[in-house]
């Protein structure tokens, strides 16, 4: 293995100043124009060969070694959210209403300064690493983008790692489960169409919103009473819409939410389950349904052979770091599309660290994370990769 100690203590103020300028100029899911041109030209800095545009605003960089070798694929995102911020620190969001809040201005920088650090290292490669910066991760679009642009070809990739900043675990921490270890994400819509009316005079109507609100109760007893105890599942109803003068019942319901699983085998249970009882209840009070479900993501799958691999490479790059092997989070992630064509790992570092207050969860107005996170993150992508593509 080697010893980038020295490179890292050296480099991190650099990587955390980096960080924190991505931060104060956020952009959304395939406008990273400003963010992919910084990390385009961060890799022709170090010699690598860029490619742009690909997926749209994505961004790939080949760092090839000097002898054959794997194609070890490492990806990181780039995308903010629609989010205000309300932190109070100097590097705050410089773009009201959009946000770095869930740490991709992180993942950005751990990948720029891994790539840095084995560029230094390039004549002990076997091999080459694939950089892979993605775009539009928030709306689930990115990976998929990407791989139909050829991210995955030329050089085919033999394993893809990848890794998120996480604040549901404390610093010092990853997280590094076997299988599913993010959920696979669907939305949904709902639309039940009754006849509408005057509000004194319901029993001239058949009212929407009763029926609506008999379906959302309802939904909750598919995962309470037809997936397994031992399965997980969630459903969600985040958005329920109807009426607008408080006399008129109206002709219809919207309803939208999420379905969230760890198979796509519980998620056509519960695909099937949701449409089965809204159309019976709706029926049953005399109005239609239209139910629409759209499958954003499978779960995200680490294979186990790559998982125990990279437990032993991080016991001895980071003896004093807490593996978590069980950790699970209902969470999802585009990243699963990689995992799905290459085999690979999604590990998730812990950044929080409440006695500084940097523990709110994700996507919350003031998310922020502990910065200390930057240098281990690199030193375990980098002995990851290392592992693969620099014998011994």
């Amino acid at each position: 293995m080697i010893d980038v100690s020295g490179l890292i203590q050296a480099r991190q103020a650099g990587w955390i100043a980096r960080r924190r300028e991505l931060h104060q100029h956020p952009e959304l899911g395939f406008n990273e124009i400003r963010t992919a041109g910084i990390v385009a030209s961060e890799l022709a800095r170090l010699g690598l060969e860029v490619q742009t545009g690909i997926g749209r605003t994505g961004v790939v960089g080949i760092l090839e070694g000097a002898g054959d070798g794997p194609t070890v694929l490492v990806r990181a995102d780039m995308d903010a959210l629609p989010v205000h911020e309300e932190n109070g620190v100097d590097y705050i969001s410089q773009h009201p209403g959009v946000m770095h809040a869930c740490g991709h201005d992180g993942h950005t920088t751990i990948a720029l300064a891994v790539a840095e650090v084995l560029s230094e290292h390039r004549a002990q490669l076997n091999g080459r690493v694939k950089f892979v910066f993605q775009p539009a991760e928030e709306i689930a679009l990115g990976a998929s983008a990407m791989i139909e642009d050829g991210a995955l070809l030329n050089p085919a990739p033999d394993v893809a790692l990848g890794l998120h900043l996480w604040n549901e675990l404390p610093l010092g921490t990853v997280g590094i489960t076997d299988g599913a270890v993010m959920a696979g994400a669907s939305d949904f819509t709902l639309t039940v169409t009754g006849q509408g009316g005057h509000g004194g005079l319901p029993h001239e109507t058949r009212d929407p919103i009763l029926a609506a609100s008999q379906i959302v109760t309802a939904l909750q007893s598919i995962v309470s009473r037809n997936v397994k105890p031992t399965d997980v599942a969630v459903i969600s109803v985040t958005s329920f819409q109807a009426g607008e003068a408080f006399n008129v019942i109206p002709p219809s319901a919207a309803l939208r939410g999420t379905v969230r699983t760890l198979s796509t085998a519980v998620r056509d249970l519960v695909e099937r389950r949701m449409g089965e009882v809204a159309q019976n209840i709706a029926e049953g009070m005399g109005c239609t349904v239209d139910f629409d479900i759209q499958h954003l993501t499978p779960p995200v799958t680490n294979a186990k052979a790559i998982n125990d691999h990279l437990r032993r490479v991080f016991a001895e790059a980071t003896p004093d770091l807490q593996l978590v092997n069980d950790y699970v989070t209902m969470a999802a992630e585009d990243m699963a599309f990689f995992l799905n064509a290459v085999p690979g790992a999604f590990f998730l570092v812990g950044s929080s660290n409440p006695a500084r207050g940097l523990d709110y969860p994700h996507h919350h107005p003031r998310f922020d994370f502990d910065e200390a996170a930057i240098p281990l993150a690199v030193r375990l992508m980098t002995a990851a990769v290392a592992s693969y593509v620099i014998p011994g």
